[in-house]
């Protein structure tokens, strides 16, 4: 069992040790809380690096604890591993170890072979706990996911909450169902095929809850995020906060056998230390997978377009396996929707920039943002499609909209299931946001539970200054009401014979695609081109080569506009394996029209030498 630098380790004999990193503090006594009126206090020793350790017999699961540090308030474990009385109230002894796993046999699959289903626990169903998410796991592996994403889950104020809000890295949120309901989850996403990703925050902790300044030099004011103190990296005593931060990454592989990690938002680390923490990240997970013989991703929100994040160390960078391109959204979701207000404002030409999203990844790989004002990012290099994760959808994308409005209310059906082929069809990894699959009308708005008034009043101005740049108007969903919350507790319906019903079986064929075509599991061989007319755009793309994959798949999406004809250039040994527009996919078209048929505004159409049998049912 891992024993942390800081935290709590119980054996199953019931000897406990607890140890905390109080570096200023000269004496800190451990109160255990039980049937008396008063916990009993037991003095910690302290080393001289400022660790302060206590050991104990008789304990169980459960008991509540907590620290005084030199007579002041009494304080949680900042490294607890289980809050299950909030974020404010003792912390309790828990035993990673008593669970009993059956994935002995389990291989995460290939980045190659991702799809990935990010998902919020608390909206997911009505009960929104990590057991309420297994009996639906089975129609995730239905759909061809994958692996599932879990946004961040470590303990945070209330029960209602993004997760970005955190403050106990170690602790599964109570409301979810703990550290327990957590490792119930993996283990039924392993025995279902589905690899288990956790977002996790290295960048900010939560306002509510925060303790963590009390104990010892966790913060710097040498840097600053848009959340938050910055954490302390690289200034005096930042040997103790990276040691903290990457016993967290090995707690989670291995308490947890999660298969890999979604780093939040990497361009809020700052660090001018010789080995970056990003690269110190990296290696700490490499080194857990030699020990079990297995692979763990470890994967990077940024929004830098900067391959720094996957270059090997040798080249100055830090080996992660793959990093967010926020580029692919961003366009395709300009040339949806119109939209050009805020970061929407360098995506005026959006057909265009969908083109080179999918030829080069980055639309912007160095040259001028109009709405940063200076030239962004640089060029992806050699690096293949699969180090790469798109989305049309995401929880920050439909999120931070004023409404929380997903595409389900924003386009068409024909659109929406256009931008699912531009996703699904693109040479990069897919994550897909839960209900996208089937069109989900209800928004997915933020939403907080903090207890302090002042706090929740401070949001929602913030959220107030945040949407200046964008032309919304009109009332903001309450942030801290529970009405906002249940908003955006899934529907999960998808009625026989319904244009949501149609959406999900398209996703279905297409992830079916992927895994099935050797052309769309060529991360390397592509080519996108616009055909332009005064009246349509048609983007064309080539997937694969004879040479490498053995085979090649075009398609053909159209952009807007009149009805306009293409066809693969040797059509004369092709045949039509998808048109988006047919009636099992929600569309009206006809599933006898000649193969040759123009594309209706919208539609897309998938041509290949494969003889693949798509599915002909009706329903998902």
């Amino acid at each position: 069992m891992l024993t942390p630098s800081c935290g709590v380790s119980l054996s199953a004999s019931g000897h406990c040790r607890w140890t905390l990193w109080a570096p200023k503090a000269a004496q800190v006594d451990l109160l255990l809380y039980g049937n008396a009126a008063e916990p009993l206090r037991l003095p910690m020793t302290r080393s001289v690096d400022g660790y302060h350790s206590c050991e104990r017999t008789g304990v169980v699961a459960g008991q509540r604890y907590a620290f005084r540090l030199d007579g002041g308030p009494v304080r949680p474990d900042p490294a607890s591993l289980w809050q299950p009385d909030g974020v404010h109230a003792p912390s309790a002894v828990w035993r990673p170890d008593a669970f009993r796993w059956t994935d002995a046999a389990w291989k995460c699959p290939p980045r190659s072979a991702l799809a990935i289903y990010e998902l919020h626990v608390g909206t997911f169903t009505p009960g929104g706990t990590f057991d309420d998410v297994i009996p639906r796991l089975a129609d995730l592996v239905g759909l061809g996911v994958t692996a599932i994403e879990l946004m961040p889950v470590g303990q945070f104020p209330g029960t209602r909450d993004w997760g970005y809000d955190g403050v106990y890295w170690y602790a599964a949120q109570n409301s979810y169902g703990g550290p327990d309901g957590l490792q119930r989850l993996v283990d039924a996403c392993h025995a279902q095929g589905l690899a288990v990703i956790l977002d996790v925050i290295y960048n900010h902790l939560g306002p509510e809850g925060n303790y963590l300044r009390d104990f010892g030099p966790y913060f710097t004011d040498r840097y600053d995020t848009p959340w938050g103190e910055a954490l302390n990296y690289d200034g005096p005593d930042s040997e103790h906060v990276r040691r903290f931060v990457l016993n967290n990454v090995r707690y989670w592989l291995r308490e947890f056998h999660l298969d890999g990690l979604r780093l939040d938002a990497v361009h809020a680390i700052c660090d001018a230390s010789p080995v970056h923490i990003l690269a110190d990240i990296q290696k700490t997970a490499a080194e857990v997978a030699a020990e079990q013989n297995r692979e763990v991703l470890i994967l990077a929100e940024s929004n830098l377009n900067d391959v720094v994040l996957l270059d090997p160390a040798d080249q100055g960078g830090y080996g992660l396996a793959g990093q967010w391109s926020d580029d692919f959204h961003h366009c395709v979701h300009a040339l949806l929707t119109g939209e050009r207000d805020g970061y929407y404002l360098d995506f005026d030409a959006p057909a265009r920039q969908v083109v080179k999203a999918i030829n080069d990844v980055f639309v912007y790989d160095g040259g001028f943002s109009p709405f940063r004002q200076r030239p962004h990012g640089r060029p992806a290099g050699d690096h293949p499609g699969d180090r790469f994760v798109i989305s049309i959808q995401t929880h920050d994308q439909v999120g931070n909209r004023a409404l929380g409005d997903r595409f389900g209310t924003l386009l068409t059906p024909p659109q929406q299931r256009l931008a699912a082929g531009l996703l699904l069809l693109s040479p990069y990894v897919p994550m897909l946001f839960m209900g996208e699959e089937y069109g989900e009308t209800h928004p997915f708005p933020f939403f907080c539970d903090f207890g302090d008034e002042w706090l929740l009043e401070a949001v929602r101005r913030g959220r107030r200054e945040e949407f200046a740049d964008f032309a919304w108007t009109g009332e903001l969903p309450d942030p801290g009401a529970p009405a906002t919350f249940e908003s955006a507790i899934l529907s999960w319906s998808w009625p026989a014979g319904s244009v949501q019903a149609g959406l999900r079986n398209l996703y279905r064929d297409l992830l079916r695609l992927r895994k099935s075509l050797p052309a769309l599991a060529d991360y390397r061989h592509r080519r996108a081109a616009l055909i332009e007319t005064k009246r349509s755009n048609v983007l064309a793309i080539e997937r694969g080569d004879i040479q490498h994959s053995g085979h090649r798949l075009w398609a053909a999406l159209h952009l807007g506009g009149d009805p306009a004809a293409w066809s693969p250039p040797d059509w004369s040994e092709c045949r039509v394996l998808l048109r988006s527009e047919e009636t099992r996919y929600g569309g009206g078209g006809d599933s006898t029209a000649p193969e040759e048929a123009p594309l209706t505004p919208w539609e897309f159409v998938v041509f290949g030498s494969a003889d693949y049998p798509v599915s002909r049912e009706t329903n998902a």
